[in-house]
Formats: structure tokens, sequence, C-alpha cells
């Protein structure tokens, strides 16, 4: 018995699944790690003052 080109269609089909899951793996938005960081932490600031500010008002 041969396997004909499913060896191939298998190969080709694994190259289309490796390129796919590399897509979104993580965005380059041009920063810096110093700058990504710095926004990081400003976004994560105003959260907690948000949530700070719901749990204020829920009592």
């Amino acid at each position: 018995m041969t396997r004909g080109n499913q060896r191939e269609l298998a190969r080709q089909k694994n190259l289309k699944k490796q390129s796919d899951s590399g897509k979104g793996k993580r965005r380059d938005d041009g920063l810096s790690a110093a700058a990504r960081k710095q926004r990081d932490s400003e976004i994560m600031q105003q959260k907690q003052k948000k949530a700070d500010e719901k749990k204020e008002g829920a009592k």
C-alpha cells in the first residue's frame, strides 16, 4: 500500500495551521517595553479607581 499524496497534504495542512496560530500572538504597537509598561500601569490605575468608586457607591 502506498500513501499517495496523503503525506504531502498533511504537510501543507500543518504548515497552514502553524502559520495561522502565529497571527494573533502579540500585536506590535511600536512601543518600547518601558512605554508599554507605563501605558499598562496607567490603564490599571484607572480601572482600580473606577472599581473603588463603584465599591464606595454600593455601600
